[in-house]
């Protein structure tokens, strides 16, 4: 199976001179396309880090990162922004919607930047594919958490990305709500979606395939499903 995600020798710094801190330190890793892959650590271990440079929302001091064939790690904001727009599906622990707009209008918003046609129809099914067909007009307020990240997962959808990166997705749940939500990523990735959870919960990680574990910046252990 092919890489979508090829990681070589990424280093990450912030700030300069004594005040400079190594987020990520000589990572490297690869993830097939079609693969679950969850990445845990503790608070501190480059977790954010990671995900901000696998999503393209910054970029490696050094190091190469090739995201479906392309070094992206070269690429300027305006192409890097084209990329996350259009192969990237994010899915944050605060859920991130609008609390006046409905489910389907909320899940509508990705297309909008790019002029798509059709959009109600777009996010209807894809609120369909987690289950939320009958909640189309709701607003947040209305809906569970557990339903609120459901109609999260939507929106990463919506665009049929080539990656759904979803950042502690189960943080805000309780038990049960966790479980409906890992199911559904569960479901995406049997479809054939390529899916990254970022956790630090060790109940989160039997879900995926594989899990790496990092420490300090470093990824420290690999463990098989």
């Amino acid at each position: 199976m092919d890489d979508l995600i090829r990681l070589e020798s990424i280093t990450k710094v912030y700030g300069s001179g004594d005040a400079a801190v190594v987020a990520l330190a000589d990572f490297s890793l690869r993830v097939a396309a079609g693969e679950l892959l969850a990445v845990m650590g503790p608070s501190g271990s480059g977790k954010s880090t990671l995900m901000n440079i696998l999503g393209c929302l910054d970029t490696p001091t050094s190091g190469r990162y090739w995201f479906a064939g392309e070094d992206v790690s070269r690429l300027n904001e305006t192409r890097l922004a084209h990329v996350r727009n259009r192969r990237i599906g994010f899915v944050f622990q605060q859920f991130h919607l609008l609390p006046k707009l409905s489910a389907w209008r909320n899940v509508e918003l990705p297309l909008l930047y790019r002029n798509a046609d059709d959009r109600r129809n777009l996010a209807v099914q894809a609120l369909d594919h987690v289950g939320l067909r009958n909640r189309i007009d709701h607003r947040p307020t209305q809906l569970s958490g557990g339903q609120q990240q459901r109609v999260a997962i939507a929106r990463a959808l919506v665009t049929n990305p080539d990656l759904i990166l979803a950042d502690e997705p189960t943080g805000n749940l309780d038990t049960a709500s966790s479980r409906d939500v890992l199911a559904v990523l569960r479901e995406l990735n049997e479809q054939g979606r390529t899916i990254v959870i970022i956790t630090h919960d060790p109940e989160v990680a039997p879900v995926a395939r594989r899990t790496v574990v990092m420490r300090d910046g470093r990824l420290v252990q690999e463990i098989a499903a």
